[in-house]
């Protein structure tokens, strides 16, 4: 494709100095974003066993609600039965502590169980805060700021994002069928990172275009799902906004909820999973959620069912839900029902999976998991290869390395290892703090680490720069490996934690042998 090369050169300059702006940002987004691909395995595996009896079997479940109420009748008005408990749910029965709560993210809630003899048990905890935390540097590009103000930042990177990468494809186009293939392993390591950059980038291009435009959808969501509101919402609305894959933290019942509940006039958990099953097939639910509200005297209990279905896409991160009778079991609103969507609705589910990768399972999961990296490549490379080019160009005029130059190369060494070091020590110090670690520990601890990379940045010589704090960050990931063994062997951690260590081992592994290859200075 012939285009004029001015107008090339004009994308050129467009591609690079937007993606300079945007890269360190992004960076974070995706690096983050990578890993709360796995946020709900996570938050299992850091969240302590509780000391509770084992959960009763779902059919004893009315026996322990009688009991649960008859103790704290307040309870009756919102409650959870989780249909398969694990540790971040470990119970059958919870609650939130404060109905009230409308924050965003993991809350108290009290865990009931019955002991053998029937004796109820009950204690107040939370899942792990440190998955939650990782999720929130992804929405906020890393951002300490108020959630709404760094939405709405990340908006602005996120059209800016969109801009790079319109523009980047424009100036690779007249040389795409010389360059596409070509790396130059045997030139100078600029000229090989260069072709790995624009490799990358073509062929992860269907994926950051589609990232690049959710994200802007999310962070201008509200008008957005006012307008699908207008348009989509059909019959008698229910209360319920999108599925968030933290769904407990929701809108809480108002008014004065009923002290207790007649279980006379509602099927069983149990029975009520067999209605399901014949009006969704294959859709596997994860809990019931329970609210019930009064108004003039007269009491309403809605049922909320969450869960997935591997075979359809979901609204939220990890789940779907349907809206049910819980004296019949009759599914009242499948608006956020995987595959039982209007086409309006089912299309909007559509758009949001794609960010998501809530769709086809664990294999997509790790894909989302590998271009998740492969972006945070792409912006750190990018970002390298334009400091490089100007240190290049400065040093044959003569000249003495510009401010601005010096600056760049500063922010991208210390932003880049401090967001890989800090998400590791978070990860490495979490099997070992009560309740598997809060919000206010995790802030507190990533981004000291995270400034102490960009001090050690600034401070350190341009020829120490790199080779240290790389090293640092392979070393940190390194070390989450015997720290998931110790968890392990001390019974707070399951199997599957395993699958981290070995992932955090492989990073780590490649970051030492960057180091030693020197690799990260993308030097000519």
């Amino acid at each position: 494709m012939k285009i004029r090369p001015d107008i090339v050169q004009v994308y050129r300059e467009v591609h690079s100095w937007v993606g300079i702006l945007c890269s360190l940002f992004l960076f974070v987004a995706f690096y983050a974003g990578s890993i709360s691909m796995f946020e709900q395995p996570l938050q299992v595996w850091l969240t302590p066993a509780p000391s509770l009896p084992q959960p009763v079997d779902l059919a004893d479940t009315p026996q322990l609600l009688q009991k649960a109420f008859a103790e704290y009748p307040d309870a009756s008005s919102h409650y959870t039965v989780v249909v398969n408990p694990d540790n971040a749910r470990p119970a059958r029965l919870m609650w939130p502590q404060d109905p009230t709560h409308r924050g965003h993210g993991p809350q108290d809630y009290v865990l009931a169980a019955l002991s053998p003899d029937g004796e109820l048990h009950t204690l107040v905890s939370r899942p792990s805060e440190i998955p939650f935390f990782i999720d929130q540097l992804h929405e906020q590009i890393g951002l300490p700021l108020p959630h709404t103000a760094a939405r709405y930042t990340m908006g602005c990177v996120a059209v800016g994002y969109f801009l790079a990468l319109v523009s980047g494809v424009i100036a690779f186009l007249p040389a795409l069928k010389k360059m596409l293939f070509a790396l130059r392993f045997g030139s100078a390591t600029r000229k090989v990172w260069l072709d790995l950059h624009n490799l990358v980038g073509v062929f992860s291009l269907p994926f950051h275009f589609i990232i690049a435009a959710t994200a802007v959808v999310f962070a201008f969501h509200e008008p957005i799902f006012a307008l699908q509101g207008k348009l989509f919402q059909q019959g008698q609305p229910v209360a319920h906004g999108p599925a968030q894959q933290h769904g407990h933290a929701g809108d809480r019942s108002k008014g004065n909820g009923t002290r207790t509940v007649n279980f006379e006039g509602q099927m069983p958990p149990q029975a009520i999973l067999v209605e399901l099953q014949k009006q969704a097939p294959g859709f596997v639910a994860d809990t019931l959620e329970y609210t019930t509200q009064s108004n003039r005297g007269k009491s309403r209990t809605t049922l909320r069912i969450t869960g997935h279905d591997e075979r359809y896409p979901t609204r939220g991160a990890s789940n779907g839900f349907a809206v049910a009778d819980p004296a019949s079991g009759k599914v009242l609103s499948a608006d956020y029902l995987p595959g039982h969507q209007s086409a309006g609705f089912a299309a909007l589910t559509a758009f949001v999976a794609l960010h998501f990768g809530s769709y086809g399972g664990l294999p997509v999961r790790w894909g989302y998991y590998c271009l998740g990296l492969g972006g945070a490549f792409l912006f750190y490379t990018g970002c390298r290869l334009w400091i490089t080019a100007r240190q290049k160009r400065e040093q044959q005029a003569g000249n003495p390395q510009t401010r601005a130059t010096w600056l760049l190369s500063c922010l991208t060494t210390g932003c880049i290892t401090g967001c890989i070091t800090g998400i590791a020590i978070l990860l490495l110090c979490a099997p070992f703090w009560p309740l598997g670690g809060t919000y206010a520990q995790a802030s507190l601890v990533y981004y000291t680490v995270f400034l102490l990379c960009m001090s050690l940045a600034f401070l350190l010589r341009e020829n120490q720069r790199d080779p240290l704090l790389f090293c640092v960050a392979g070393c940190a990931n390194i070390a989450i490996v015997p720290a998931v063994l110790i968890a392990m062997v001390e019974g707070r951690a399951i199997l599957p934690s395993l699958g981290v260590g070995m992932v955090a081992l492989v990073l780590g592994c490649f970051l030492l042998r960057s180091v030693k290859r020197s690799t990260c200075r993308l030097s000519a």
